[in-house]
């Protein structure tokens, strides 16, 4: 894991540096992020909470809940036992459906617990509308119950990306929380029956699919094409190294003409060609399992997916002899690296939450050892030194991905301001895979159409 660490502070310094952001963050409910706060060593005290606040908290179910059922109230009943701070917890595998009407109506949660990608772009439309709050000076917060600050918390280099910190500004807006080596997910047992070995090239890649189509089967599918921004940040990666990801991610002109570009949208045209047919009808956030399941029963033999997954298809029926295995994406080129995008979830708080003090203090409990401790029950891994060491099974095998010689991705397309007519990165970059797999849309069409909308987002990046 030392390297594994090494590798991402050296390309989230890289990627403060060079990119203005990514899909997340925003302040307050004006046109202008506010000036970065004085993030310097000393202490920011925890200020006590008023008597009798309710905090309400917003949190995704996602696989680790699954996993763990339980686990964000278990979290917020031990905040409560230490501040004395009530917390009404909302936790749904619909979060959006849920909290959205509600916050139409100027009702919001204090706290918020949903990564940017999903499919209705609410963080992203929060982060455009710079309705977030910045959390810089959580950083230099003690944590309740603990005499650690945050800041000594967290693995360096978290707080320094896009991810975290989409505006270049040096404020950090959202806090990084379960982070997850993402790649490709297949049946380890399967190949073992095959006698068939994991491809570390694109070419050995194709090759296989041949002869998964002669077994009746297909090379790929996918949950959702959100699942496709880990994908193509890692085969950016791959394919270019950090100078072609930083360029592309903050769109700079020329970008989609170059080699690289180009043989990105090669390998994904012809990965739609090797994806079951069925996934685009099912790649939706109510159906995504299905197309998970393919995998399952031998269906597709790889999906691009994160270390939840596990949880989240635990109770799931599968093939005789079925072992999860995890591999990075393919290298570009015999002797290159593969490489694999750390996923990083955020929790952030709106800029017009009711108990903004108290929001803040749930939010640098969440790097408590009592709630790490919570969460690590359901499978979540936070940035947080030493919550690696103890992994088992599964878990342990894909985060030793980046120790067997992946390359480490971690970033985000940079932000940019809303503009009539241009959607969104999800819909420019990668809702389109549909399109390709179901042949609706052609991979020129496709190249264009990212083209004419990195024009408009670089001309409107935000910073």
């Amino acid at each position: 894991m030392k390297k594994f660490f090494s590798l991402l502070l050296t390309l989230a310094l890289v990627l403060s540096l060079a990119a203005c952001g990514g899909g997340n963050g925003g302040s307050d409910a004006g046109t202008t992020a506010p000036p970065p706060a004085d993030s310097g060593s000393s202490d920011t005290q925890t200020p006590p909470p008023a008597e009798d606040v309710t905090i309400t908290v917003a949190a995704l179910a996602s696989g680790y809940e699954e996993a763990y059922p339980g686990m964000w109230q278990e979290v917020c009943d031990a905040f409560t036992a230490e501040t004395g701070v009530k917390v009404n917890l909302i936790c749904d595998k619909n979060l959006e459906d849920v909290i959205g009407p509600s916050m139409q109506g100027g009702d919001f949660p204090d706290v918020i617990h949903l990564a940017t990608g999903r499919e209705k772009g609410l963080t992203e439309q929060f982060i455009k509308d710079r309705n977030i709050a910045e959390l810089t000076d959580v950083l230099s917060m003690t944590i309740p119950g603990e005499s650690a600050k945050v800041s000594d918390k967290i693995v360096g280099g978290f707080t320094d990306t896009s991810v975290t910190n989409p505006y270049g500004d040096g404020v950090t807006y959202l806090a990084p929380m379960f982070y997850s080596p993402c790649g490709l997910f297949y049946n380890a047992g399967l190949f073992e029956e095959k006698g068939w070995t994991v491809p570390t090239t694109w070419d050995e890649m194709w090759e296989l699919a041949e002869k998964a189509q002669a077994e009746g089967s297909y090379l790929f599918t996918y949950p959702t094409t959100g699942y496709f921004d880990a994908f193509l940040y890692a085969l950016m990666y791959s394919v270019g190294g950090a100078d072609f990801f930083n360029k592309a991610t903050t769109y700079a002109e020329g970008i989609w003409d170059t080699p690289e570009a180009q043989q990105c949208f090669d390998i994904i045209a012809k990965l739609a060609s090797y994806t079951n047919p069925v996934t685009p009808a099912q790649a939706n956030d109510q159906d995504f399992t299905q197309n998970q399941q393919l995998v399952l029963d031998n269906k597709a033999l790889f999906m691009p997916n994160g270390t939840w997954i596990v949880g989240e298809m635990a109770e799931a029926p599968r093939a005789e002899g079925f072992k999860w295995g995890m591999t990075a994406l393919p290298a570009a080129k015999a002797g290159g690296n593969g490489a694999s995008y750390c996923w990083l979830e955020q929790a952030w708080i709106p800029a017009a939450a009711p108990n903004l003090d108290a929001a803040k203090q749930f939010v640098a409990f969440l790097y408590s050892d009592a709630a790490c401790a919570i969460f690590a029950k359901g499978g979540a891994v936070q940035p947080v030194p030493g919550l690696t060491d103890n992994l088992e099974g599964d878990n342990k095998m894909f985060y030793a991905i980046y120790d067997n010689g992946a390359d480490a991705a971690m970033g985000n397309f940079a932000a940019y301001n809303a503009v009539a007519g241009l959607g969104t990165v999800r819909e420019v970059f990668l809702d389109p895979v549909n399109g390709l797999v179901n042949g609706s849309l052609t991979k020129d069409q496709w190249v264009s159409d990212v083209k004419a909308a990195s024009d408009q987002m670089r001309a409107n990046i935000m910073g």
